[in-house]
C-alpha cells in the first residue's frame, strides 16, 4: 500500500477517542466505528460554530459514501480524522477523508454530500460563502 495518504494531505483534522465498547469479538475496533469517525470529521467541517457552512433552512445529506478499509483500529487509543474537499459543484461537493492511528492510514473514504432545502427536501445551491469556504479546503491545483 505505497499510495497510502498522509495526514499532511488533509487541511481539516480532528480526532475521536476509541472506547472499549467500540471493539468486536476479534479485539479490534468494529467497522461501524470507522463510519462514525468519518462523521466526526464531516460534522466539524460543516457545522463548526465559527467556520461551518450550514445555513438556516438547509441541511446536508450523503448521496454516496465509498469506504476502503486499509488496516485495523485498536483499543486503547485514538483515531485521527483528516478531511479535505476534492470537488465543489452547484449543489454538492465531494470530501476525501482518511483515518489514522499511530501515523498509519487505516481507512480512506470519499463522500458526496448534497445540500437540501429543509422544506422542499430538494437539492439547493450552495451559497457563494459556502462554496468559497469549501474551496479553501481543496488541495492546490
Amino acid at each position: 500500500m505505497d499510495d497510502a495518504p498522509t495526514i499532511t494531505q488533509f487541511p481539516s483534522r480532528t480526532f475521536d477517542k476509541l472506547r472499549y465498547a467500540d471493539t468486536d469479538r476479534q479485539g479490534h475496533v468494529n467497522n461501524s466505528v470507522f463510519s462514525t469517525a468519518l462523521e466526526t470529521g464531516r460534522v466539524e467541517l460543516l457545522y463548526a460554530p465559527d467556520t461551518g457552512i450550514v445555513e438556516a433552512g438547509k441541511s446536508f445529506v450523503i448521496a454516496r459514501l465509498e469506504l476502503d478499509f486499509r488496516g485495523e483500529l485498536t483499543w486503547p487509543g485514538e483515531v485521527v480524522i483528516g478531511t479535505r474537499v476534492e470537488a465543489v459543484g452547484r449543489t454538492s461537493f465531494t470530501l476525501a477523508q482518511a483515518l489514522f492511528q499511530r501515523d498509519q492510514c487505516v481507512a480512506f473514504a470519499r463522500t458526496v454530500i448534497v445540500q437540501v432545502d429543509d422544506e422542499t427536501r430538494r437539492s439547493t445551491s450552495l451559497s457563494p460563502a459556502a462554496a468559497a469556504r469549501l474551496q479553501e479546503l481543496q488541495p492546490p491545483a
